[in-house]
């Protein structure tokens, strides 16, 4: 403990002092704002290492299926939030006036961008506005959406001590980044390393202390701003990387080189090199907005951030790049306009093995060939109907079709957004009339056929 906190906290009086001894006894009743792909596995951790939780959002479908004992996310399954419930220890609701029992207020609310690529804050700031109006001494708080450097303590801290209270004295604030990776079976919230940097050395004792109690290890980082920092910079070094082998995609498509050969002879190499892989563009809630927060950040600074906006425009690009070749391979084919061409698109969730549509290359694509008069279906089983998106009003509810060989074969082109696990490559391929394959999904299923087409 001594490693941890100050020597001197010793005084029962000390709100830091009562607040230790919560979170040791597991007392400490923990409140989680947010309830999406990240608000739901944490507050699933807390409740496994024996804290009550309790789970804070606005969306009353969510709340009335949680508290039905049903999850919403693939990953956590309808016994595990059924155990909770039952258990007595978690529970959801939509009133902020219960935030004001809570010791610990964690903070896991979107940070989307605005039409022109700058922070959209909205959620953060409302979401500390709340727990200001109801902040009491003796209380944690803790940031976790990513964000640019300086908004915990600018932001955040700024909107809390409006309450009267003073931060590292009445109440602690911190901010740990969350690393959720939706379908990573291998690595659970709790198996996943936690970076936590706080306001104050009793605010990042503290919360070291409170993440040591559920996540099995704790990183400690020298400020809330540096903590900040290492989200950022782990998804610019993906995105950056990722717009590489894009742009080499197509770079060496032009030399008849095959980038996913390349890739896998090059990954051979035990040091210097990692492997990254091309795709129809970038999804999720991470890789494709949290790059443009530090780029924002920079510019403010006077600074050029040149390879995150090299890397932004590339990734970008990238569904329109997937469309041509597309269209392209129709019109080869000579037997159909391309703008009268029929095309089943395989997969709208941003990743393999996961229902999230968040920032997906899938409905871009959907929506780029339909504006071009291209007649447009889709199957994924992981998303049978595409929920209300910000960026796609107009798919809101299409629905997945049923695929069997002979919807297959009616369509002019089969394109292969998201490569789940669930499908059988060989088969469409062999009932297909073109594929076009944005994922190597074809030839590591050994079907190596003809009518393939890599882009």
């Amino acid at each position: 403990m001594a490693s941890l906190l100050p020597d001197s906290l010793t005084s029962p009086e000390d709100h830091a002092f009562r607040l230790i001894n919560s979170i040791l006894a597991r007392n400490a009743h923990i409140a989680v704002i947010g309830l999406g792909y990240v608000g739901l596995p944490l507050a699933q951790a807390f409740w496994q290492a024996e804290f009550a939780v309790t789970g804070f959002d606005t969306d009353p479908a969510k709340l009335k299926k949680l508290n039905a004992g049903e999850s919403y996310l693939t990953n956590i399954s309808d016994s595990v939030v059924r155990q909770m419930v039952e258990s007595g220890r978690f529970h959801g609701v939509d009133d902020p006036t219960q935030l004001g029992r809570a010791d610990v207020i964690l903070i896991c609310v979107p940070t989307p961008l605005t039409r022109d690529r700058k922070p959209d804050l909205s959620f953060v700031e409302g979401s500390a506005r709340q727990v200001a109006s109801r902040l009491r001494p003796g209380q944690l708080v803790v940031l976790e959406s990513t964000t640019y450097p300086g908004t915990t303590n600018k932001v955040v801290r700024t909107i809390l001590e409006q309450s009267g209270l003073k931060s590292g004295e009445d109440f602690f604030l911190a901010y740990s980044p969350e690393r959720e990776d939706p379908g990573n079976e291998e690595y659970s919230t709790a198996r996943i390393p936690k970076i936590v940097g706080g306001e104050g050395d009793k605010a990042l004792g503290i919360a070291e202390l409170l993440y040591g109690a559920a996540i099995d290890v704790v990183v400690p980082v020298s400020s809330t701003r540096t903590a900040e920092a290492v989200k950022l910079t782990e998804n610019i070094f993906r995105a950056v990387n990722i717009a590489l082998v894009n742009e080499l995609k197509q770079i060496y498509a032009k030399m008849e080189i095959d980038i996913w050969e390349v890739i896998a002879a090059a990954k051979t190499k035990p040091f210097g090199f990692m492997p990254f892989y091309p795709g129809p563009g970038l999804g999720g809630h991470c890789i494709p907005i949290d790059p443009f927060y530090l780029s924002w950040c920079a510019e403010s600074l006077g600074l050029p951030a040149r390879f995150i906006e090299l890397a932004g425009e590339i990734n970008t690009n990238m569904p329109r790049e997937v469309v041509r070749h597309l269209l392209d391979g129709i019109a080869a084919r000579g037997d159909t306009a391309p703008e009268d061409a029929a095309v089943l698109v395989l997969g709208v969730a941003y990743k393999k093995n996961v229902g999230d549509t968040r920032e997906s290359p899938g409905l871009k694509i959907i929506e780029i060939l339909e504006m071009r008069g291209v007649t447009v279906d889709y199957y994924d089983s992981w998303v049978p109907e595409i929920p209300k998106t910000r960026d796609h009003p107009a798919l809101a509810g299409k629905r997945s079709i049923e695929l069997t060989a002979a919807a297959v074969k009616a369509y002019d082109a089969v394109l292969i957004c998201t490569d789940h696990d669930d499908l059988d490559y060989a088969r469409i391929g062999r009932h297909a009339r073109l594929v076009v394959d944005t994922r190597n999904a074809m030839a590591r299923a050994g079907a190596n056929l003809s009518n393939v087409i890599k882009a």
